[in-house]
């Protein structure tokens, strides 16, 4: 055997795609979950009004982290319930609350942020007006967008809670007050994302790919499918119904979990329906698909926390070897158990010489760690590059590498 075979092993594979679903209408309130936050960000005053009324109110690198499922969609084809009740929602009092200390850390403002918004349903026209600091937005403006196609990231991170769980009580209690059923619960708070202007992330920012924050999409004024069907993953999570998104092709958008008196397009997902919901123009009802994506497959994402790995890597060499360090970031929402990094030099065909192996470490979510390995330097003579691989559940889930180079 050649001496250099004993040096060569495999790498682990890259972690599958999202998980799948049947794609087939009922809508079932699901368990509400409240998070009790120990802080709150901002200061926010939402004024929403029946107008009726006078009231106001160092490689390249690649990352993946869940196992979603694919799947295609099924419709019903019998209408939807028929929609009653007027609307009307109640006047809200001002919400203060001190910043958190890492937080105020940043450089504050005391300018706020003002937003006004109208939209239309049941007949009504209704207008809501937003005061936020400009320093609230710029701390989720500054947050680091996830190296992931799972946007439920955006929908379970904590830090908004409070600003959502504000939006959701003044929503429940406009239905409560006009006795709106679950259906036209949803129906209210689908209008108001649907009537957001659709812009796209290249047009209102510096990136081809910009997903936002709930709190960014509102102050934004709107955004692309990913921004407002995060936004309205956020407010449907928030008043208890289950929710799950739906990345399509090129597109996004939110299922809600029904049953067996709801009629449209829906998603099969763990033995459940999830209704389609177009979240990118006004007037699509629940169920309504458009036609481009009737045959389309899906990855369907459920409002769990989830761990989102990335890294980044340097290497300096010594007399002997190279001293790799690996910094090892968790952006995600939940904490990543077991998982350590691989390193070596590409041998081809899936192999790799010189393989090391980090201790298995947790990292709870918003938080890196650096991990330093020493790599022997590869036999002399051959054509190859530096891998780097993270590995949680058996799986690399972010990977690099260098520049090909010859020893």
């Amino acid at each position: 055997m050649d001496e250099r075979d004993r040096d060569r092993q495999e790498l682990p594979q890259e972690k599958g795609s999202p998980s799948d679903g049947k794609r087939s209408g009922c809508l079932k309130q699901g368990c509400f979950i409240t998070i009790v936050i120990a802080f709150i960000l901002f200061i926010v005053i939402p004024l929403i009004s029946n107008t009726a009324d006078e009231s106001t109110d160092n490689g390249t690198s690649e990352t993946s982290s869940t196992t979603p499922t694919e799947t295609t969609p099924t419709e019903t084809v019998e209408p939807p319930p028929e929609q009653t009740g007027e609307t009307g929602l109640p006047a809200v009092e001002e919400a203060t609350a001190e910043l958190p200390e890492d937080i105020q850390e940043t450089p504050s403002s005391e300018e706020l942020i003002i937003r006004e918004y109208s939209w239309a349903y049941g007949g009504e026209e209704w207008t809501w007006e937003l005061r936020v600091y400009q320093s609230m937005y710029d701390y989720f403006k500054e947050m680091p967008r996830p190296p992931t196609t799972d946007y439920s990231v955006y929908v379970t991170n904590p830090l908004d809670n409070p600003y959502i769980d504000r939006l959701v009580e003044n929503l429940n209690k406009a239905a409560a007050k006009e006795n709106y059923s679950e259906y036209q619960t949803v129906e209210f708070a689908t209008a108001f994302v649907q009537s957001l202007p659709y812009t796209t992330d290249s047009a209102t920012s510096p990136f081809d790919e910009y997903p936002r924050y709930p709190i960014e999409t509102l102050v934004d004024n709107g955004g692309d499918c990913e921004d407002t069907s995060i936004l309205l993953a956020s407010i449907l999570d928030g008043m208890g119904y289950g929710v799950i998104l739906i990345g399509l092709p090129e597109h996004c958008a939110v299922g809600v979990k029904g049953g067996d008196n709801i009629y449209g397009t829906y998603w099969e997902y763990e033995g459940e329906k999830y209704f389609y919901i177009e979240t990118t123009g006004s007037g699509w009802p629940i169920g309504e698909l458009p036609d481009k994506y009737a045959e389309a497959s899906a990855h369907l994402y459920p409002m769990v926390p989830v761990p989102i790995i990335d890294h980044n890597w340097h290497l300096e060499s010594k007399a002997l070897w190279a001293e790799l360090t690996v910094e090892v970031t968790n952006l995600g929402t939940a904490t990543a158990s077991d998982i350590y990094v691989l390193a070596g030099y590409d041998a081809g065909d899936g192999q790799v010489w010189n393989l090391v192996q980090s201790e298995t470490f947790d990292l709870a979510a918003g938080y890196h760690l650096d991990i330093t390995l020493n790599l022997r330097f590869p036999p002399s003579d051959i054509h190859t590059r530096v891998l780097v691989r993270v590995v949680m559940d058996g799986y690399s889930v972010s990977s690099s590498h260098s520049e090909w180079f010859d020893t």
